[in-house]
């Protein structure tokens, strides 16, 4: 019984290297970089992105810090948070500490119509095709 259990936390480890990988990446940062800024060894920020180690919420959020992204992103990737509804944004507004309670309620509640809207009108719109069709395909 313990099998699916040791699985699901090997998966949330690979899961969250992943995605540190990806953002590492999308930042253009090299993994010695990215260890530098975070404060971990080389090895040990190798190993997390192999899903070989599952980092601390303190780890993490260097790794945060060095990424330059929200440490609950990656509590919410590695299963430590739940995602709020309205995702990373809606985590951005909240956990910004220039912004009075006013102002993220506020900026809230327009990125909230916002949503609303939208999916209101990906219900209205019409569904398009998946695939374009072919004008020029190559002949064999």
């Amino acid at each position: 019984m313990d099998k699916p259990i040791d699985k699901a936390v090997a998966d949330l480890g690979r899961d969250i290297g992943e995605y540190i990988r990806q953002q590492r990446n999308t930042a253009k940062i090299s993994l010695r970089q990215l260890a530098k800024l975070a404060g971990v060894s080389n090895p040990y920020l190798s190993q997390i992105e192999r899903g070989l180690r599952k980092p601390s919420a303190e780890i993490l959020q260097q790794i945060a810090k060095g990424l330059r992204i929200s440490a609950e992103a990656l509590y919410v990737e590695a299963g430590i948070l739940e995602q709020r509804e309205g995702g990373a944004l809606a985590d951005a507004i909240v956990t910004a500490p220039e912004l009075t309670e006013r102002q993220k309620q506020v900026l809230l509640d327009v990125y909230e119509s916002f949503r609303r809207e939208n999916a209101a009108a990906d219900h209205r719109a019409p569904a398009a095709p998946n695939q374009p069709a072919a004008t020029n395909q190559s002949e064999e």
